[in-house]
């Protein structure tokens, strides 16, 4: 049975959600505090987190910075804020998925469904055996989802190791934002492709020399990106 922890301080809402996903069959525990329910995702093993941004002790943001430099747990970031540079900041920071209040129980459990079906496939499979890429001073080793860069081991985020990993599979070929979402994502998974467009920022800041004249990861402009051998 799934782990999943719900980091909520308004009780109603996050006991909504819990009934919710315990009737879909997850075990979930609740915290209402930002301080706590940041000590519990580290220090326990939970299969998904649920985060609201504004809580007190400690934010959302700084909650899923902390997790993403310990943990590769799947966050899905809920909040009342639209504005779209939130939910860049979020996803920016590690986040897997971005969902603004209010939205229906249903829509949570679906994409819950789908990051735990996600993240079990893509970690499943690339145990089952060694794939290892070597590209100039990049190196990418796909049993132990680890990523060095000249020698230097980098942290990555699922979503970032897996958008990379794909890539670099695929060299010289292009492509589009909306391609690279449903093959990293899922087409069964909700959101929009300004998520590629955040996490190729990201990649580029920890694996390219001068992220403005990228060696690796070029974009191809009206068309999408490419993987540079």
């Amino acid at each position: 049975m799934s782990r999943i922890l719900i980091i909520e301080d308004e009780a109603s809402i996050a006991e909504l959600e819990r009934d919710y996903l315990e009737i879909h069959g997850y075990d979930v525990d609740i915290e209402h505090s930002g301080d706590v329910g940041l000590s519990r995702a580290l220090n326990e093993d939970y299969d998904l987190i649920v985060l609201d941004l504004m809580l007190p002790k400690v934010d959302g943001f700084e909650i899923c910075r902390k997790i993403r430099s310990a943990k590769d747990t799947p966050i899905i970031m809920i909040s009342a804020k639209k504005e779209e540079i939130d939910k860049v900041r979020g996803l920016g920071l590690g986040a897997d998925d971005y969902m603004t209040k209010p939205f229906s129980p249903g829509e949570m459990v679906a994409r819950v469904k789908a990051h735990l079906a996600r993240y079990v496939r893509f970690t499943g499979n690339q145990a089952q055996k060694n794939e290892e890429i070597r590209i100039r001073g990049l190196f990418i080793d796909k049993t132990s989802r680890r990523v060095h860069v000249n020698g230097e081991e980098i942290p990555f985020t699922t979503k970032e190791f897996d958008l990379l990993a794909y890539l670099a599979q695929h060299p010289n070929r292009v492509f589009s934002k909306d391609q690279l979402f449903d093959s990293i994502w899922g087409q069964e998974a909700f959101g929009d492709n300004s998520t590629v467009t955040v996490h190729i920022r990201k990649l580029r800041e920890k694996i390219e020399l001068d992220s403005s004249n990228p060696q690796y990861i070029e974009t191809i402009w009206g068309a999408g990106y490419r993987f540079k051998l």
